[in-house]
């Protein structure tokens, strides 16, 4: 059995760097709604959620991955030492950062929240999958429930006390929720009789918390076909008397959790409700048939959680292969030639493991900046949300843009950096003895769950380009094309914002691409290459997040003598900025060739053409 010893690292400097250089998160600290928060309690925060991480979650990855979560009678138990990590999470208040004060929350903005689940995630994949959800889930409640609703659940859901989780896959369905099968019957006391099976289901069950809320998706008995039919309800493991205390079991049975390729110690749970017949939910709020639009609320935030899922896994495979290259000493420098008796250099002296580290801190450090531009537009539209509507509408617009950007462009990074740095590492990489290869086999599963990321691509094509008109994707393109006419002429940056502008007419190639095919009635097109048209609006604007840190960045390092080690940090701030823009932005020129091209291919192969068996 593995030990309990901690591999994970993180660089908060970097995150320091978002916050407080970039992205302006003071200029909403010290006011409302976040007027009990200043930058020293964020840092506090963020020194604290590490310390955490490293302590408490990061020494129980290991052990989780190889013992797993496990069924027992009936009941799920999680890994060794989750029960007490849970504890000291919420005795910490680290998973309530953002939520509700009148529940128990601490009214902190939402960027803090999503580092913090960096950190977390990044230590500990499957453990925080627990608490991620319950947040979601009595969110949920908070934003729909009625009044009742609330005072019986949210209080002990976002304190720690009981979970939640979100039941929306049914096998034979998939990813076409709208095929749901789980049906809800009227009670003549105003709950309703749930009978159906949910799988995929996250934190499905434990003994972490006494109680785990259910947020399932069903329809009401006479209700319509489809998504529109769907309700959502609230079906706790135990019911929840009046007063807020736990009765009797509420006939939700584990059926079985799936043994997975990664987050092994992750509950993943098929659930059974009502096969007695005893199975009571509640209607979220007072009015069927709202399902999909309250879930929507939980998914975009889960969606958000997912990406960051992906930048901590990435992340903290980036750093453990950078820690590794410089000390693993292996060959002479290429400079000494074929000499034998060169000394041997460190990995990190030969040029192809630069390009790979180069490689990952770029598509990293630009999904994170990707990352904290979503959430500071979600902050600001709360925080004026009383005081400037159209400015409000604008942010919470390009929340809505941005969300299948960063779930799809993180998830994919997090994985394909993880697989880098198993390549860095060689074969050392592959063994066990190095936590790389966990980050890769937890990464895949991120562009699959909570919409995998060809949905999000659909998302982007068929709505969010259209939404309001093209205003969104219009307030998109027109912050890039100003950071392109404000640094044309940068002393060190002017050939990367070059590369900016080219990919920001490609863009707009493909808008008109897109356009043409929609006149046309070439209804297959768009969603054959919808994911060439979420990769483009992706790596465009990581490329203008990063390039505008780089200004930032050279701008820092013209000042009066920085340290060493923030010289350091700032030349390596523009110089990923950089290889990106140099080395990643052509490829939007091109999918914007390919995409114009339309090839067909996939389309006109026989089905018997793929293979003679």
């Amino acid at each position: 059995m593995a030990q309990a010893i901690n591999r994970y690292k993180a660089d908060l400097r970097e995150l320091q760097f978002l916050l407080f250089e970039q992205f302006g998160l003071a200029d909403l600290l010290e006011k409302p709604p976040f007027q009990e928060w200043g930058a020293d309690e964020v840092k506090l925060v963020l020194d604290e959620v590490y310390r955490y991480a490293c302590e408490v979650s990061g020494p129980l990855n290991r052990i989780g991955d190889e013992q797993g979560a496990r069924l027992e009678d009936g009941s799920v138990r999680a890994p060794d030492g989750f029960a007490d990590a849970w504890k000291k999470l919420y005795e910490a208040g680290w998973n309530q950062l953002s939520a509700d004060p009148e529940y128990g929350g601490q009214g902190a903005p939402l960027t803090l929240q999503n580092l913090a689940d960096e950190l977390i995630s990044g230590s500990n994949t499957s453990f925080q999958m627990y608490p991620g959800l319950s947040a979601g889930a009595a969110e949920l409640i908070v934003s729909f429930g009625t009044d009742a609703q609330r005072g019986r659940f949210c209080a002990n859901m976002l304190q720690g006390r009981w979970a939640g989780t979100m039941c929306l896959t049914e096998a034979h369905a998939g990813s076409d929720v709208g095929d749901c099968r789980t049906m809800a019957y009227r009670n003549e006391d105003g709950s309703y009789a749930i009978k159906g099976a949910k799988i995929f289901i996250s934190g499905g069950d434990h003994e972490m918390a006494e109680n785990v809320v259910h947020m399932v998706l069903a329809r009401v008995e006479g209700a319509a076909k489809g998504t529109k039919g769907l309700s959502l309800f609230i079906v706790p493991k135990f019911r929840v008397n009046e007063d807020g205390s736990l009765g009797e079991p509420n006939d939700v049975a584990v059926a079985a959790i799936e043994h997975k390729m990664g987050i092994n110690g992750s509950a993943t749970c098929q659930l059974n409700f009502g096969d007695n017949d005893g199975c009571q939910g509640l209607l979220c709020g007072s009015v069927e048939d709202q399902g999909i639009r309250q879930m929507f609320q939980m998914m975009n935030r889960a969606r958000i959680l997912v990406g960051t899922q992906g930048v901590a896994a990435g992340s903290g495979a980036f750093l453990s292969a950078l820690e590794y290259a410089r000390e693993r000493k292996q060959g002479s420098s290429v400079k000494a030639g074929r000499d034998p008796d060169a000394p041997r250099v460190p990995i990190i002296e030969h040029p192809d493991v630069r390009r790979m580290l180069i490689d990952m801190k770029s598509r990293i450090e630009g999904a994170r900046a990707l990352a904290v531009s979503l959430t500071m537009h979600a902050d600001r539209a709360r925080a004026l949300a009383d005081k400037d509507a159209q400015q409000a509408a604008y942010h919470q617009g390009q929340v809505d843009f941005l969300v299948p950007l960063y779930k799809s462009y993180a998830t994919d990074q997090g994985f394909q950096v993880a697989a880098t740095a198993i390549q860095t590492f060689g074969g050392a990489g592959f063994l066990k003895d190095h936590p790389v290869e966990q980050y890769c086999r937890d990464a895949k599963i991120f562009s699959i769950y909570e919409g995998t990321n060809h949905i999000q691509a659909q998302d982007l094509v068929g709505r969010k380009l259209r939404l309001h008109g093209g205003q969104l994707v219009g307030d998109f393109l027109q912050g890039i094309a100003r950071g392109v006419e404000a640094h044309a002429e940068h002393p060190r940056l002017a050939a990367a914002f070059g590369a900016l502008g080219e990919a920001h007419s490609a863009l707009q190639q493909i808008l008109e691409t897109l356009d043409g095919w929609g006149k046309a009635r070439e209804l297959e097109l768009p969603s054959l290459m919808a994911n060439r048209v979420l990769e483009s609006f992706a790596q465009t604007a990581v490329a203008s997040l990063l390039l505008e840190g780089a200004v930032i960045a050279d701008r820092a390092l013209s000042s009066d003598s920085p340290g060493e080690s923030d010289t350091a940090f700032y030349e390596g701030k523009l110089q990923a900025a950089i290889y990106f823009a140099r080395t990643m932005l052509p490829g939007v020129t091109r999918n914007a060739r390919v995409i114009a091209d339309a090839d067909r291919s996939a389309l006109e192969i026989p089905d018997a053409g793929f293979a003679s068996v």
